[in-house]
């Protein structure tokens, strides 16, 4: 067996193959030893190639052309030469099989790999490949650790929260505690360069932006300029006090899904008042609704008659027309980036929220006031957290192949994982 097959094994650099045997149609045994036949004391390193013993190690390989391969390594146990050596005899070591390893390296690798790239279960892989489910895990936590670099800095930072578990009742020493897990991501959000995930940190308070800040150097505090953010007071309360410097945008996103939720809040109180019950297929105005949150330029003529035609039948006192326009006044307001037209749009906003005089309208009206400097700076600099909401889906997509996270530092590590080497993929595409 010859260098051809040593070459074709994948290890030639260290590695000869001397033996092949066939075990079963898709088993097959493989038997190495180290080429070079010295090595040097691991204590005081006097080269030796006097052997003491060949112990033969099983160690477990990648499968070659679908057949399962059981790798037999002869080591050699070498005597020191050395006399005042402490050490009288050692075994050669070999980076690719690492000390009192049973998996090769190459073998570790492909299975964190297939866990990260491919979002698949641990389980699932492990099987595959033969191995337990700790051991497949401690490849992934050991790869993982190279894969996760220091998050580099960056102008935009994007902030979002995904929940990490559904919310569970914990008996604790003064009894029942409701706990509502939630996970917030740190994102950059600057879209002159690729995107990526720079951390997650556990819970959405303002509290956990401050500790998560605190950990990254005084370069990347420095360097964030903006952040954007949902209209989320403790976020902003903790971006204050760890970022005193950088200006708050709030995504446009989150202020549109506000007012259809008030636009769907008005016309479900509408039916409620109107028939005593909640609607059904017999309404227009249930039959469409998905009408009334959809964009009018993004309606065709046909739907913009249907829309018409259910104002006209179903919305006597006019409460679910006010309300569907002064949603479109805000997103008429959000589409602007001139400061003239900003100012134009705003005052056009508030002049229907007051016409309409009904509470959900109101409350919508004072939470534009309440954040008008951060939307203000969300117009101007054009930021928008859309990479964050695409990270989620990933972190979602994560929490479902493993139908939840018990363990919360698992949970981080595999979303993390994942996010690196497949965005890695695609900035590199």
């Amino acid at each position: 067996m010859i260098d051809s097959t040593s070459v074709l094994f994948g290890l030639e650099d260290e590695f000869v193959v001397t033996g092949l045997e066939r075990l079963s149609e898709s088993d097959l045994r493989v038997v190495i030893e180290c080429r070079d036949r010295e090595a040097p004391c691991p204590s005081c390193g006097v080269l030796s190639s006097r052997v003491k013993d060949r112990p033969t190690v099983r160690v477990k390989d990648l499968d070659a052309c679908g057949q399962v391969v059981q790798l037999w390594w002869h080591k050699r146990r070498l005597v020191c030469p050395e006399p005042l050596c402490g050490t009288r005899s050692f075994t050669q070591q070999s980076e690719a099989i690492p000390a009192r390893a049973r998996l090769t390296g190459r073998l570790r690798e492909a299975i964190a790999t297939e866990i990260a790239t491919g979002n698949r279960a641990v389980d699932e892989v492990a099987r595959t490949h033969g191995v337990s489910w700790p051991t497949a895990h401690r490849a992934l936590v050991a790869a993982a650790a190279r894969w996760l670099p220091t998050p580099e800095p960056t102008r935009v930072l994007g902030i979002d929260e995904t929940r990490a578990r559904s919310v569970r009742w914990v008996l604790a020493d003064a009894g029942w505690r409701r706990t509502d897990p939630w996970l917030t991501s740190f994102v950059d959000a600057d879209t002159t360069g690729p995107g990526r995930m720079l951390g997650l940190a556990p819970g959405r308070s303002g509290a956990c932006v401050r500790d998560w800040l605190a950990e990254q150097s005084a370069e990347f505090r420095e360097a964030i300029e903006v952040v954007v953010i949902d209209t989320s007071a403790p976020y902003a309360s903790g971006i204050r006090a760890a970022l005193p410097h950088a200006r708050i945008a709030v995504d446009k996103w989150h202020l549109v899904a506000l007012a259809n939720t008030m636009v769907t809040e008005i016309r479900q109180r509408v039916t409620r008042e109107r028939y005593g019950r909640r609607g059904t297929t017999k309404e227009k105005v249930w039959v469409n609704r998905q009408l009334l949150l959809t964009g009018y330029e993004h309606l065709s003529i046909k739907q913009r008659a249907r829309l018409t035609a259910t104002f006209a039948a179903e919305d006597p006192t006019n409460e679910i027309g006010a309300a569907w326009g002064v949603k479109e006044r805000l997103r008429l307001l959000l589409a602007e980036t001139d400061e003239h037209r900003i100012r134009h749009r705003l005052y056009e906003f508030y002049r229907d929220a007051a016409d309409a005089a009904m509470p959900e309208t109101t409350r919508l009206a004072s939470t534009i006031e309440t954040w008008w400097p951060a939307i203000h700076v969300a117009l101007t600099m054009d930021v928008t957290n859309a990479r964050t909401e695409g990270f989620n889906r990933i972190i979602k997509n994560t929490k479902r192949v493993a139908c939840g996270f018990r363990n919360l530092e698992n949970y981080q590590r595999r979303i993390l994982s994942t996010i690196a080497l497949t965005r890695a993929r695609r900035d590199a595409a």
